[in-house]
């Protein structure tokens, strides 16, 4: 792996700042990472910050609504923006000489989003969010599974309890002061790192770091971030069942595991690829194409970094397949790696894909841009950019077995299931209360 270069810096109102030279092509990524994700929010005020990711967009005290994108793109750019529940970040790529105007655009919506802000704005945004999650969760086949895993794998009040994208009730709540202080709370020089990566002039870069950014206020009340402290274990064997508008039925399977950047959380990261990356995964070669009971499997660890985060499979059954025995296969091949653990060729198969994945992602200047401003922003150590393969490749088949042996048991896993509603049925969810443990 090609060493990634790190120069860190922080303005005097706390704004961390990270340059990360590379002039092989005439680009420059501008990555801005606040530290605020729905893990932030309070409860009935479910969505906010993905709220806020769209307001970022309506434009400015100095830039009219659109404009931002209107900008970037005359100048040949791309730029973007997401949330999750540990962050919300933007991000602009643009040709090297246009770096200025990248740092004035960003800057300035930090600066003086409020002044612009108006309720018809929070109106046709909260419309568009909404509209978003219609589209996206509950107008999609098995669309609401991932906050019904967060919902049942952490306790009400956890900051990981709900989705991002929030509920159509605290969505309808969100008022002009509600939003107002969540921008006043959370978006602050001090609570956000600034990366800037590829070719660009460092001296002139540094310059206009600090000109535009420099004069922006700290926050000196910045709430702590909530604890996400958990139990390891669920406490016992939680399962629900949901009656859908689905044409086959789906098994999903999760456990909660360590949480990002630890040992414990890299290791199910390779077990989330040994299981569900690439036809010759355990999943895929034995459920799909060997025994034919799936249509689709998959395989995945949640990054979250707030003190526990989750590992999550899932298999869609073939027609005519009964979803218990499809559930009963699926438990199986992840029971047997936990007892036998990974052979050396697995484990050689799974570290060549990761390092593929790795190189091409670092080639990208702004997917490289944005790891950097990952770990500045989660753990304050950037140069773990350049530690990525080798902690994966570092994980040893004992290493496999042990935290599969100490995680994926039987009182620390929920099974959600979705079935076929009949078409004169409403659809539905059962949860068996029997089994359900307590948080």
């Amino acid at each position: 792996m090609a060493h990634v270069p790190i120069e860190r810096h922080q303005l005097d109102n706390g704004l961390r700042v990270i340059l990360s030279p590379d002039d092989r092509t005439p680009i420059v990524a501008v990555n801005l990472w606040y530290d605020v994700g729905s893990r932030n929010e309070e409860r009935g005020r479910t969505g906010f910050a993905h709220l806020f990711e769209h307001m970022m967009f309506q434009g400015s005290a100095n830039v009219a609504k659109g404009e931002h994108f209107a900008l970037i793109q005359a100048a040949g750019g791309t730029l973007n923006a997401s949330t999750w529940n540990d962050r919300t970040n933007y991000f602009d790529t643009v040709p090297s000489h246009e770096l200025e105007l990248a740092l004035w655009l960003e800057s300035d919506r930090l600066a003086n989003l409020l002044p612009a802000m108006t309720q018809e704005k929070l109106d046709n945004q909260r419309d568009v969010v909404k509209n978003e999650r219609r589209v996206s969760i509950d107008n999609q086949p098995y669309g609401t599974w991932e906050e019904r895993l967060q919902a049942l794998l952490w306790p009400e009040g956890h900051p990981y309890h709900h989705s991002t994208i929030g509920s159509m009730e605290d969505l309808s709540a969100a008022s002009m002061d509600d939003v107002s202080r969540f921008f006043a709370t959370y978006y602050a020089p001090n609570n956000a790192v600034l990366t800037v990566a590829g070719d660009f002039d460092h001296d002139a870069a540094l310059a206009g770091i600090e000109r535009h950014f420099g004069p922006i206020p700290a926050n000196p009340v910045r709430p702590p971030t909530p604890s996400g402290a958990v139990p390891d274990s669920l406490g016992g064997e939680i399962r629900e069942t949901v009656t859908d508008q689905v044409e086959l039925p789906r098994v999903h399977v999760a456990y909660r595991i360590p949480p990002f950047g630890t040992e414990g959380h890299q290791a199910f990261d390779v077990v989330s690829d040994l299981l569900g990356t690439g036809h010759a995964s355990r999943l895929y070669r034995t459920l799909v194409r060997e025994e034919q009971l799936a249509a689709d499997i998959g395989a995945f660890v949640f990054p979250w970094a707030g003190g526990s985060t989750a590992i999550a499979c899932y298999a869609t059954a073939r027609p005519e397949v009964e979803i218990e025995a499809l559930e009963t296969r699926l438990l199986a091949e992840i029971d047997l790696l936990a007892t036998d653990g990974p052979s050396e060729d697995e484990l050689a198969r799974v570290r060549t894909l990761h390092a593929a994945a790795v190189e091409g992602g670092l080639e990208q200047v702004g997917e490289r841009a944005d790891r950097i401003s990952q770990y500045a922003c989660l753990f304050d150590d950037p140069e773990q950019i350049n530690t990525e393969i080798a902690r994966y490749d570092a994980v040893s088949a004992d290493l496999v077995r042990e935290v599969m042996a100490a995680r994926a048991t039987a009182d620390n896993r929920l099974v959600l299931t979705y079935v076929p509603a009949d078409d004169d049925d409403d659809a539905e969810v059962g949860t068996d209360a029997n089994d359900e443990a307590a948080a």
